[in-house]
This record gives C-alpha cells, sequence and structure tokens, in this order.
C-alpha cells in the first residue's frame, strides 16, 4: 500500500562474522521513486553492517521532508535504537556491567541521524527476514551479494519499472522473543522448523536456509520462507496453493 512516507529497507551481511561484509539499502518515496544503495567492508561483523545499512539510508535522506518508515530484520538495530539507547546515554555509552557499548561510533552516529528527524519524523519496524517480505528479500540480496564480493546492480528509477513490490510490507512488527544483552550479543534464538522454497510451481523443504538459497537464487518468480513448526510449514505451503502432503 502506497503512503504518503518514504518507505525504507535496510539489511546487513558479513560471512564469517567478523569476516567480508556488506549492506543494502531500498529507499522508495511517495512520489514513486526507487533508490537502491549498498557497498561492501573487507572485514567486519553482522551488527556492523545492519547498523551501517540504517546510517546510510538515513544519510541519504538528510534533505527529505517527508517522514520515514525504516524496516529491517536486526533486533539488534530495532532494540538499540528503541530501548536500550536511552540506558547507554545516561551511562556515557557503557553497559550495565560497565563495559564500553559495541560499536559506539555507529550508534552514535545512528542516534545523530534518527534525534534530527524528531519523533514524528522516523518509525522503526521490525521485519522477519527470509519471510518472504519482497523489501527485505531484496537488501538482503544487495547485502549477500556484496559480501560474497559478487557485481550487484543496483536500481535507480521509477517504481513503475521496478520488479519488487516494496510497498507490499507486514502489519505485524513485533520483536521476537529471544534472550539478548543490552550489549547487543544474543545468546539463543529460535531455530526453524525448515525452509521451504517454490520453484516452477515444484515445491520443496530444506534443511538449513543455504540449501534453499541455492535452489531460489536467480529463479524468476521462486518463492521461499522459513517455517517455525509443522502447523507453519502447512499454512505457508496452502498459501502457495501447494497440498502439505505433496511433499
Amino acid at each position: 500500500m502506497r503512503t504518503d512516507r518514504i518507505v525504507v529497507f535496510c539489511d546487513g551481511a558479513a560471512k564469517g562474522n567478523p569476516g567480508p561484509g556488506g549492506w543494502g539499502v531500498v529507499i522508495a518515496t511517495p512520489e514513486g521513486q526507487i533508490t537502491e544503495l549498498g557497498s561492501a567492508a573487507e572485514h567486519t561483523t553482522n551488527n556492523k553492517m545492519e547498523l551501517t545499512a540504517a546510517i546510510q539510508a538515513l544519510l541519504a535522506l538528510r534533505e527529505a521532508g517527508q517522514a520515514v518508515d525504516v524496516h529491517t530484520d536486526s533486533t539488534y538495530v530495532i532494540k538499540g535504537i528503541s530501548e536500550w539507547i536511552w540506558a547507554w546515554r545516561r551511562r556515557q555509552w557503557k553497559t550495565a556491567e560497565g563495559t564500553d557499548v559495541l560499536n559506539r561510533d555507529l550508534w552514535l552516529e545512528l542516534d545523530r541521524l534518527s534525534s534530527a528527524r524528531g519523533k514524528a519524523g522516523i518509525a522503526w519496524h521490525y521485519v522477519r527476514g527470509h519471510a518472504g517480505i519482497p523489501g527485505n528479500e531484496r537488501v538482503d540480496a544487495i547485502a549477500d551479494g556484496f559480501a560474497r564480493g559478487e557485481p550487484v546492480v543496483l536500481y535507480r528509477g521509477p517504481l513503475s519499472d521496478y520488479g519488487v513490490a516494496i510497498f507490499d510490507r507486514p502489519e505485524d512488527t513485533t520483536v521476537p522473543r529471544r534472550r539478548q544483552t543490552s550489549t547487543g550479543e544474543r545468546s539463543s534464538a529460535a531455530s526453524a522448523y525448515s525452509y521451504l522454497s517454490l520453484v516452477d510451481g515444484t515445491p520443496m523443504r530444506h534443511g538449513t536456509w543455504a540449501e534453499c538459497e541455492r535452489r531460489v537464487k536467480g529463479r524468476s518468480g521462486a518463492r521461499f520462507k522459513k517455517a517455525m513448526s509443522a502447523a507453519d510449514e502447512s499454512a505457508i505451503l496452502r498459501s502457495w496453493g501447494v497440498n502439505p502432503e505433496s511433499l
């Protein structure tokens, strides 16, 4: 659904974490203009790239007057900018344990850019990764491509010629409940039940995201999604018009 707000998707990736990384951004204006941004880093972490993507998006919109909706699948970014940052400021950028906040330089820049837009000027939205959300899948592909050192063609032009349904966004933006500290280090994460793909009308179940990605990458019209339970898997397949018993 088109809005009178600027829509942004951003993502970061690092192979090896730390290792070679990349970030990707898609900006869609209410006037129907699309700008893709992205770049690579030789040695970095996933969290650094997630933060860099958000920073680069806001830097590109410094002169834009409209309010901005930023979408990211990083709980680190969402929790940090909306919850942890208040305590970090009070403690002079120290954690509750008294250690330095990781990636302080990036957090300071993101805080500055976000604060400059005011409370009404920017809204942060969590989106679930690898869940078939077009904007999120596109920035994931940009970030992953740069991290792998592959050539990435960035689009800039009218929405009418853009092959991504960027305004197709989920209503539920609830951040998943995970045991994660205010340093941004996740102690555990919910594992997937399976990864599903649909290529040329043929469904397939995968045990890992890497297997699923290899099947769908570069395939026009391919669909893919992470299932968190058997019931979730069945619901996804039915939404694709596939009989769950066919797997």
